[in-house]
């Protein structure tokens, strides 16, 4: 392959939910390049782009998988996404390094949720995007009704560039309303023949090619001024007026295709070659510092990884983009993440498990390398004279969680090894070994995500693993003041210990200043605040604690002591084991010993003292309550409001957007253990959310009594 400038190069995201044929499509694209002789088929596992055994396994995209091709003197990398929500990690990594994207659209489904979801990124990240009507020859295809949706949901932007004659399964034909041709298919033919346009189509093709006329002219002043003066432009006008708006997002072209039978699929790529930007006309990207940074061939070179994979008889390979400047096979960098020295011992052009050496790649080029020493997804290569670093890719949170133990209790160090290795190539994986809940969480996308993991797991690393329901990282606060007191005293030869702490414990809130005194049956306690602490406690929530001390009853040298005493009962609250949170402390009195008197006396007095004040102070349990954001069809709004409403939520707020309506709740962690299922049975597969930790709050009565319970028969069976 030769070398590409960047201006040559078109860097492609091809998306689009589950069954819009991405995977048939990417086969047929490079099938007209040359690249493959013959096409694969998703049925028989033995396309380019799902080469893995797991998406063979299953029928679906797992990975984005790159795919680089030559075309009319042009570089094109597409990158094909997997269309599952629950793997919109590699959807996001790829249009981060992408500059437009090739949305696939059912032609007998229509706009799906999974369309608009990755829409919304495309809107998140400013990308282009060109629509594609795909398998337009099913019998249950409908193009007029498919194209009134997209222009339903996303306006008069939506501009047709073809059309189908007849869309089902008598498709044979379509009128190309920018060439003013069209293209009919012989049964069984691979190319079409080129005709004039009929006459009984002549209005129609007209009604569109003024509508894609007037979209192309409204985004160049010049293109307007020839438009209203010559009442028209040329072809070559309106490619340049249709790239400018797709380019500020004014305008998405739409084209049809049926992949499978490989028709329309050489007009897209005609189309693509010449009105796609190159890296050069889009926004540069910013680096950590939030300087833009062009992708100049003439700068000092930088790499950004984006992803990474493992591979048979291979081992990593690690996928780039060059941000800046040129790289050549033998160069030297700088690891920017881990101040490491790599060596690029060879460059690819990728296709699938398809490699091609190259000796150079410029500016804007994707490309891969194999077997680097120390690079991770994120990372940033610099070559000498250059000190970027790049951290532009922000992934979802988490959706699904479940604790995860092996088996074979022999194979747990080396599960958390490929538990990580397949966090390299997927980052929207979370894994938390956990001191407090005493489990391994694995968090993901959805149940599905986890499931590959599973399958990955045990038939790839021979791992045999089961998923447990995790626990839930409850929280322990008070309600009410309460006063303690603890002394300490060990005498058993030698030198004793002794140590006395008295201590008033209370709801900690924002702001709210120490009050002077405090009365407890009666008796008044005076309050001087001679120095105050506060403590950000790592599992949230803080830990204040005064210093009320007078006339020396406790050496100040003590006090360090009686909070780590303090904090150590806060690690393993009294109630339920759970972290305990937001308390202020005021330790106003004690006593010591000059010759007893030690750290251990009085970490066990401060502890003790802590325990009892916490018990007597009105405590109670806190869950995690999460922001709920839920997109569904209309008809399924009444069971998804009702099955939240099940599930202890309460209701933010609503609102449509897209065809969709959206719902905003907050939800109890431990009652979205199985939302992800749940919601796609009740919508067939059509609703999504997100979710995201808003706070801690006070469980209901009911409930922190069953969980009491539940813990003290725990701690007898123990």
């Amino acid at each position: 392959m030769k070398v590409y400038k960047t201006n040559e190069i078109k860097n492609i995201a091809i998306l689009g939910g589950s069954g819009t044929g991405k995977t048939t499509f990417a086969e047929a694209i490079l099938f007209e390049s040359g690249l493959i002789k013959r096409r694969g088929k998703v049925d028989a596992g033995n396309t380019v782009s799902d080469y893995y055994p797991v998406e063979k396994e299953y029928g679906y995209s797992v990975f984005s998988t790159l795919l680089s091709i030559e075309w009319k003197d042009k570089k094109m990398n597409f990158i094909d996404c997997p269309g599952a929500d629950d793997f919109v990690g590699g959807v996001i990594s790829s249009l981060n390094v992408t500059d437009m994207a090739l949305m696939l659209i059912d032609a007998p489904s229509g706009v799906e949720v999974g369309t608009i979801n990755q829409f919304r990124l495309t809107k998140r990240l400013n990308k282009p995007v060109v629509f594609v009507i795909n398998q337009i020859d099913h019998d249950k295809a409908d193009y007029e009704n498919t194209l009134t949706n997209l222009k339903e949901i996303y306006g008069n932007k939506v501009v047709p560039v073809q059309y189908p004659v007849t869309s089902g399964a008598s498709f044979d034909s379509i009128v190309d309303v920018l060439k003013r041709k069209m293209y009919k298919w012989a049964p069984g033919a691979t190319a079409p023949e080129v005709l004039e346009i009929p006459a009984n189509e002549e209005e129609r093709a007209e009604e569109y090619y003024q509508a894609l006329l007037e979209a192309a002219a409204e985004n160049d002043d010049t293109l307007m001024e020839k438009y209203f003066d010559k009442g028209t432009l040329s072809e070559e006008e309106m490619r340049e007026g249709i790239q400018k708006g797709m380019i500020s997002r004014d305008l998405f072209p739409v084209m049809c295709t049926s992949a499978e039978k490989n028709m329309c699929v050489h007009r897209v790529m005609n189309f693509l070659s010449i009105v796609a930007p190159s890296p050069d006309q889009m926004d540069a990207p910013l680096n950590e510092a939030g300087e833009e940074v062009k992708p100049d061939s003439n700068a000092p070179a930088s790499l950004f990884f984006f992803k990474t994979t493992v591979e048979p008889h291979i081992g990593e390979v690690s996928y780039f983009k060059v941000m800046s400047g040129i790289i050549k096979e033998g160069d030297d960098f700088t690891n920017a993440n881990r101040l490491s020295k790599e060596r690029l011992a060879q460059i690819y052009s990728v296709a699938g498990q398809l490699r091609s050496k190259v000796d150079e790649m410029q500016a804007g080029d994707i490309g891969a390398a194999v077997k680097l020493k120390n690079v991770r997804t994120g990372n940033t290569l610099n070559e000498k004279g250059s000190e970027q670093k790049f951290d532009f890719i922000k992934y979802p949170e988490p959706r699904y969680r479940r604790a995860i133990r092996s088996k074979n209790e022999s194979d747990s160090e080396k599960m958390s090894e490929a538990i990580n290795r397949m966090r390299e190539e997927d980052p929207t994986w979370k894994v938390e070994i956990s001191k407090e809940l005493k489990q391994t969480i694995v968090s993901g996308q959805g149940e599905f995500h986890l499931r590959t993991l599973k399958w990955r797991l045990e038939n790839n690393d021979k791992i045999e693993i089961e998923f447990l329901e995790p626990k839930i990282p409850y929280r322990e606060t008070i309600t009410k003041i309460a006063r303690a007191d603890y002394r300490h005293k060990k005498q058993s030869g030698g030198a004793g210990q002794f140590g006395e702490v008295h201590l008033i414990v209370e709801p900690y809130v924002e702001g709210e200043p120490v009050p002077s005194t405090y009365k407890f049956n009666g008796q008044e306690f005076k309050i001087q605040s001679r120095d105050v602490q506060t403590i950000d406690l790592e599992w949230g929530g803080k830990l204040v604690l005064v210093n009320s001390i007078v006339g020396g009853a406790i050496d100040t040298r003590f006090l360090p002591a009686i909070m780590k005493g303090i904090t150590a009962r806060m690690e393993q609250g009294p109630l339920t084991g759970s972290y305990a949170r937001d308390v202020r402390v005021i330790v106003y009195d004690g006593k010591m010993h000059a010759v007893d008197s030690n750290e251990i006396s009085f970490m066990l007095a401060g502890r003790n003292a802590f325990s009892t004040a916490f018990k007597n102070a009105g405590p109670k349990i806190l869950e995690p309550v999460y922001d709920v954001e839920v997109s569904v069809p209309a008809e399924f709004l009444g069971d998804v409001m009702g099955d939240l409403q099940g599930r202890r939520s309460i209701i933010m707020g609503m609102e449509s957007e897209s065809g969709f309506e959206k719902l905003k709740a907050r939800v109890p962690l431990s009652e979205l253990s199985n939302y992800s299922t749940s919601l796609s049975s009740i919508t067939g597969g059509r609703g999504s959310f997100t979710m995201k930790f808003a706070n801690y709050e006070l469980l209901q009565s009911d409930l922190q009594e069953k969980l009491l319970k539940a813990y003290e028969e725990s701690q007898e069976d123990d």
